[in-house]
């Protein structure tokens, strides 16, 4: 395993905050407006997760999520600064072609139905789910925000590696098994890392 990373995923900071607690181990994609070929593809099975605000709406998340939404706005960092607290490690992928798998899975998830909604029918039906197993850094890493890093864009390469030395999983092995079994008993896998 690699000591560094230089990728990151955006993410809602909400989001991101749910899968450092171990609430959530999936993440849900359509693609960033400024994806090439207007689809979400997966540049990296490792990646520090970026939180952001853009795009967060307080009705994009479950009502089980408004403790975690009011600290992660409580607790940004200031304007111009990025705070990396977790890394995640793609472990399988599953699309979802139609609406009724995507909600499905709600109780996996901190995503308000009508986000799952917009997300699915964004420019054509469908969705890429990815579970990840998540790993929190020794101590959160803050940088500052470089105008590359800034879009509707899913991937940021950084300009400086973060360490992933000393970082715990999230979830123990036999939770996050039943999180996979989940997955995969509600959702067919294309791809197992």
């Amino acid at each position: 395993m690699a000591d560094e990373l230089s990728i990151a995923l955006k993410e809602w900071a909400a989001i991101c905050r749910a899968l450092t607690l171990g609430r959530q181990s999936l993440i849900v994609r359509k693609g960033g407006i400024a994806e090439t070929g207007d689809t979400f593809r997966l540049e990296a099975t490792r990646f520090l997760l970026y939180p952001t605000f853009v795009h967060q709406q307080d009705t994009g998340l479950q009502p089980a999520a408004a403790e975690i939404l009011g600290a992660v706005k409580a607790d940004q960092p200031r304007p111009g600064r990025v705070r990396f607290e977790a890394w995640a490690e793609v472990t399988g992928v599953y699309q979802i072609r139609e609406a009724l798998p995507a909600h499905l899975i709600a109780h996996l998830h901190l995503w308000s139905d009508e986000a799952i909604n917009k997300r699915f029918h964004y420019r054509q039906p469908g969705l890429n789910v990815l579970a990840v197993r998540v790993y929190r850094l020794p101590a959160a890493v803050e940088i500052d925000e470089d105008d590359d890093y800034r879009g509707c864009k899913s991937w940021v390469s950084l300009k400086a590696a973060v360490s992933m030395v000393d970082s715990t999983p999230v979830l123990n092995d036999a939770h996050f098994r039943e999180v996979i079994e989940q997955l995969d008993t509600l959702l067919r896998p294309i791809g197992r890392a």
